[in-house]
């Protein structure tokens, strides 16, 4: 399956997961192009500022690559700053929280797969 970018769904979500601002989600793919348990395959956009909160994955790992920008990811009892090229895995039953820092928009592709 080939997808233009015209043809992907972009929605807005404010204060995701009880997180600061609003995070712009392109989604690649939606869940139901998927022959696996892929949850979600999409661009998430956060303006600086803008943080998605903690929250904990259950029978499901959440992967992000970043693609540019700076971020405070917090994964588990670790807060490190991440930026492009740099990748987290937080696997079932983990949790974690990201916040875009700095004075760029932070690009970030998350990959949902569940069990």
């Amino acid at each position: 399956m080939i997808k233009k970018n015209k043809q992907m769904r972009t929605e807005s979500r404010e204060k995701m997961r009880s997180g600061n601002g609003c995070v712009s989600i392109m989604h690649y793919f939606n869940k139901e192009e998927f022959k696996v348990p892929v949850r979600l395959c999409a661009k998430l956009t956060l303006m600086p500022g803008t943080s998605i909160g903690n929250h904990t994955h259950e029978k499901e790992a959440e992967i992000f690559i970043v693609l540019s920008g700076t971020a405070e990811v917090t994964d588990g009892d670790v807060t490190q700053i991440i930026s492009a090229g740099d990748a987290t895995l937080t696997n079932p039953g983990e949790s974690h929280s990201v916040r875009a820092i700095g004075d760029a928009p932070v690009e970030i592709v998350a990959v949902i797969i569940s069990q």
